[in-house]
């Protein structure tokens, strides 16, 4: 790799889902790995790879320089397929990126790679939407994940490190658990499709995201880039529920309800919730996925980066499934 002066590469948030699958990637090419974590105790079997665990988080700056220490290359990926509430994220999104990038500087890191989110466009009006389209973040936690964006920038220029950010897709493969209730609803046949199904999405497969995230600690053209990494295929959510009943062995249930009477639920539970500071058990932004439509540009990515992603949606359906019922959760 070109970024750094140090020997080892850092991952924040190397206990996640699509933290641990970059580690083990990177260990697997022979690097010396470091993962940052608040719970030292779920990332134990990143151990056995070779990697280092060091227990951190963005909240504090002493577990930053630290983790830093001796280090060429910093990915940060805390949080990256996390909800969480508007709370959490405010507070580890912008201030601990802010900080990252301040630690990764004073430690004569040379760069960060910093992973956002493409939930920063919220729902494009014009598909596909690359990394100039409009930027109108939905909730809380996305704008929160845009302000980091633009928090990593600014301290990147002030402190005179390399930045580079990305902006994942939807990620699912072995390991997501955020997925996990849309294919159990449908291998058991619970799922009920909620409007039309006609709506667009476009998951990006975990090792191609990993793939595109080691490009971007790689390139030399990746410098004060922005880029979207998603899959190579885009689908009605219609036909995905499809392809996961079918590499299931079931016929999807075919009841299909209107969306406003779930949507109107959750406006209340929201309202409910919020005097308390509780997080409802049901909110709108989980509906999205049943009314807004989402497919992206990566032209940028493969042209730069030559990011080329290599998991077709049934190969990624196929292998989700097989890790699920390894764990006996579908």
């Amino acid at each position: 790799m070109s970024a750094g002066t140090g020997s080892s590469i850092l991952v924040i948030g190397g206990s996640g889902f699509v933290g641990a699958h970059l580690a083990r990637a990177l260990a697997a090419r022979r690097h010396h790995v470091r993962v940052l974590t608040r719970a030292p105790e779920r990332a134990a079997d990143l151990r056995s790879a070779g990697i280092e665990i060091c227990q951190g988080d963005l909240a504090d700056q002493s577990s930053l320089q630290r983790a830093c220490e001796g280090v060429r290359l910093v990915y940060s990926a805390a949080g990256l397929t996390a909800g969480g509430g508007s709370v959490e994220c405010w507070a580890v999104r912008p201030m601990g990126v802010g900080r990252l990038v301040d630690a990764a500087a004073s430690e004569g890191v040379r760069r960060v790679v910093h992973c956002s989110t493409t939930g920063v466009h919220g729902s494009p009006r014009e598909l596909p939407a690359n990394e100039d389209s409009a930027l109108n973040p939905p909730n809380a936690c996305d704008a929160a994940r845009l302000e980091g964006e633009r928090v990593a920038r600014e301290t990147a220029a002030r402190a005179g490190i390399e930045l580079v950010v990305v902006r994942p897709s939807l990620a699912y493969g072995p390991g997501d658990y955020r997925l996990l209730r849309l294919f159990r609803g449908i291998g058991r046949r619970r799922f009920v499709l909620l409007g039309t199904g006609d709506v667009s999405v476009h998951p990006v497969y975990v090792d191609d995201l990993v793939e595109g995230l080691r490009l971007s600690g790689d390139s030399s053209h990746a410098v004060g880039r922005t880029y979207i990494l998603a899959g190579g295929e885009v689908t009605r959510l219609g036909d995905l529920v499809q392809l996961i009943a079918r590499e299931a062995g079931v016929k999807p249930w075919p009841v299909r309800l209107p969306v406003w009477p779930v949507y109107a639920a959750a406006a209340a539970c929201e309202a409910a919730a919020a005097p308390f500071g509780f997080r409802p058990p049901l909110a709108r932004h989980q509906l999205a996925i049943f009314t807004e439509s989402h497919a992206f540009d990566i032209s940028r990515a493969r042209a730069e980066l030559g990011f080329a992603p290599r998991v077709g949606l049934r190969e990624g359906v196929r292998r989700c499934l097989e890790w699920y019922r390894g764990r006996n959760l579908v």
